[in-house]
């Protein structure tokens, strides 16, 4: 494959290089054509199967996923997407038929999915893999053309979905820019027809702005501090099990990870137990040597937990291993409210405990903070689930369970806020790449007068009268 640009010093030049010659291959149509698309997603999800070992030890060395989670969160997660985008992708595309007024008689009304263009995704590095190529494949599958750009915190995965894409796709269409906050400034100074954006709150406004300089839509998929209310009337063991498997997987650097639970005050002490105890059942008594718990990042991000720990009295864990960049999954009780452990996201295996003694206490607190991306509830009152639903906003909930709504392709995924813009996964990342455009076909049959001018010849009167009519 061509090389058009290098990962190292990448310039402002080079950026509008690229984004020209992938705006110039846009519009001779080539990745309009279902034929074509289908191709390039079957064609990926090839490599993505001839590299997977590549990709697991990537994921590894970057993160320390063992293989059962590295493949589920990441390269089955990406699959089955492609599975569903190269089944699928003649019905996501066919024009939707939509009622017509009578007025408009003779014609025909319908919504016909274009791409926008050239397309730029930006990935981060907790999922390093998934979160770079399911909104890819969203984007091919709706025919546009796509610059991504993997983290630079992730070096190694960086590193192997660059090798995928850019000695496997022509840059023109396909192309992956490896680097840090340089290149990524050099490709945000361009214009691109959708930004697509996985990151902090923080930085999210950062790529809005730039976005906003060119009028370029975006989506922004963000995080916040993602609440869990523990209702008196659950099933205690299974609400433990699963809090720690959603809370402690990835080390806690989950977006949708519970960032801290609100629970009634008369079962706290015995859920804390469970707790404690899940997660010795789960990474043994000393989680460091469990090839079933990751490490932090670097060194900065496990500097910035760790001194978060002084925002609570540890319950469990709380070792520290710089060296390793490990730390031990964690409970917090007797939280500071006004400490960085409950201001900022967590982002990692800390999990404090806010007690109440009635729900409404646990939604005004809800409230009264940013909106999240994931809201959690474990309760058997079906009254009490719906009044936090109806109550509380975030961008998707589970009920009963952790993480597992961003595991079913027919519900959208996104937030809300603070949390993000946008939504995507299986159908609607087709549709989120997608300019919806509208359409009305009408007929030389018949050619009605009234319109024309000069007007008058209808009484405003009868023109009320045939307008609720026939409109």
């Amino acid at each position: 494959m061509e090389t058009i640009i290098s990962s190292t010093n990448f310039s402002n030049v080079e950026a509008q290089e690229l984004v020209d010659r992938q705006r110039r291959y846009f519009m001779t149509n080539v990745t309009k054509k279902l034929d074509f698309r289908r191709r390039q997603l079957q064609r990926l999800r090839d490599l993505i199967e001839q590299y997977e070992d590549d990709i697991m030890q990537a994921v590894f060395t970057d993160l320390h996923k063992h293989e059962f989670e590295a493949y589920a969160a990441e390269v089955s997660f990406v699959r089955k997407d492609l599975d569903k985008a190269i089944a699928n992708l003649g019905k996501w595309a066919h024009p939707v038929n939509v009622g017509t007024p009578l007025f408009h008689f003779k014609a025909s009304s319908y919504i016909q999915s274009e791409p926008y263009g050239s397309v730029l995704v930006i990935a981060p590095w907790n999922y390093p893999f998934q979160l770079l190529f399911a909104p890819i494949v969203g984007a091919i599958a709706a025919g546009n053309t796509v610059i991504a750009k993997p983290s630079e915190l992730a070096p190694a995965t960086s590193k192997i979905c660059a090798k995928i894409i850019n000695e496997h796709f022509e840059p023109q269409y396909l192309h992956i820019v490896e680097g840090a906050v340089a290149e990524t400034q050099a490709l945000l100074e361009q214009k691109f027809d959708y930004i697509f954006f996985t990151g902090s709150t923080n930085v999210g406004k950062i790529i809005y702005q730039a976005a906003a300089r060119h009028l370029t839509p975006v989506t922004l998929e963000l995080g916040g501090k993602s609440p869990c209310i523990i209702d008196y009337d659950t099933h205690l063991k299974y609400t433990a099990k699963r809090l720690v498997w959603g809370k402690f997987a990835n080390a806690g650097q989950t977006c949708i990870a519970p960032d801290y639970l609100l629970v009634d005050r008369r079962i706290k002490a015995q859920l804390v137990e469970k707790i404690k105890s899940y997660i010795t059942h789960f990474y043994g008594e000393n989680p460091q040597d469990s090839s079933s718990y990751g490490r932090i990042i670097n060194e900065q991000h496990l500097q910035r937990l760790a001194s978060y720990l002084s925002g609570g009295n540890i319950v469990h864990g709380g070792h520290v291993d710089v060296k390793d960049k490990f730390i031990a999954p964690t409970v917090l009780d007797n939280v500071d409210l006004n400490s960085p452990l409950m201001q900022e996201e967590i982002f990692g295996p800390l999990l404090p405990i806010v007690e109440y003694d009635d729900l409404r206490e646990a939604i005004d607190f809800i409230k009264q903070r940013p909106k999240p991306l994931a809201l959690y509830m474990f309760s058997k009152d079906g009254q009490k689930i719906q009044r936090v639903l109806q109550e509380t906003s975030a961008g998707g909930v589970t009920i009963n369970d952790t993480l597992m709504h961003i595991a079913n392709s027919e519900l959208p995924f996104g937030g809300v806020g603070n949390s993000g813009i946008g939504a995507y996964h299986g159908k609607h990342s087709f549709d989120l790449f997608s300019h919806k455009k509208a359409v009305l076909h009408r007929s030389f049959l018949i050619e009605e007068s009234i319109r024309y001018a000069p007007y008058g010849k209808v009484s405003r009167k009868w023109l009320k009268r045939l307008m609720d009519w026939t409109l």
